[in-house]
Order: structure tokens, then C-alpha cells, then sequence
């Protein structure tokens, strides 16, 4: 059976419910791990100087507290895989996932990946690829 680490808990923790909602009915079939989860001044503004974020500090949804985004990313055969293609797999499980919790009321807002920012379902028109994020849309 899958399970968050402590530290994949309580990054978890810092986000909003709807991705608490979203991220227990995951890991009940797909092993992953929360890699971030809200941000501070400072973690923003390191992301956003070695490129890993594009908005600066208080811009992001992960600097809102409860975070309005996640990241995550798959755990496959005992370590995270970061593989561009185990990530998409990964986000386009996660979406399949947040769509049908949003369709049944169980969480409240959809969900936009960050390898989808557009919205458009083709990931290979991004500019900005950032395949273990997650945010919801307010």
C-alpha cells in the first residue's frame, strides 16, 4: 500500500484542502511524493533565480497560505522518477483524478498542470514546462 513519507505530510499540509482531497486519492494507486508544497520569500525567490519559477515572490499560487499549487512527482520502483515521460503519465493521472473529485463535488476547484498551462490538453505547445506542478484555479 502507498503512503507519504512525514515530509511529503506535512508539505502537504501547507496547501489547500482541495489539494489534500486531490493528493489522498492519488496516492491510494499511483506512489508519488510532494515535493513542494507552499513558499516563502525566500524558497520563492530561489526558485525564481535558478529558473524553476517564472513569478517572483508574492505571485506564485504556491506563496498564498494555504498554497493554491503543489508539486509532485511520481515514485516508481523505490525512487522518484524525472523522467519528462513519467511525469506527463504521472500529471495526465493526477488531472483524471482532480476531474472526477471536481465532477462529484468531493473538491471545488478544477485543477491546471503545469505542463499544461494553457489548458489546452497538448503539452507540447509550453513554453515554460513545469511537469510537477499543480495548481488549482480559483
Amino acid at each position: 500500500m502507498n503512503h507519504f513519507s512525514e515530509t511529503s505530510k506535512l508539505r502537504l499540509q501547507s496547501c489547500h484542502r482541495d489539494l489534500q482531497l486531490l493528493f489522498a486519492h492519488v496516492i491510494q494507486d499511483f506512489d508519488c511524493t510532494i515535493v513542494c508544497g507552499h513558499r516563502d520569500k525566500v524558497e520563492q525567490d530561489k526558485a525564481f533565480a535558478e529558473g524553476k519559477s517564472k513569478l517572483q515572490y508574492p505571485n506564485s499560487k504556491h506563496n498564498s497560505n494555504p498554497s493554491m499549487a503543489v508539486d509532485a512527482a511520481p515514485y516508481i520502483n523505490g525512487k522518484v522518477d524525472w523522467t519528462r515521460e513519467q511525469l506527463l503519465f504521472f500529471a495526465g493521472y493526477v488531472k483524471g483524478v482532480a476531474d472526477r473529485l471536481f465532477i462529484t463535488g468531493v473538491i471545488s476547484h478544477r485543477l491546471r498542470l503545469g505542463a499544461d498551462f494553457s489548458g489546452d490538453n497538448d503539452v507540447m505547445d509550453e513554453r515554460f514546462r513545469d511537469e510537477p506542478h499543480f495548481e488549482l484555479i480559483s
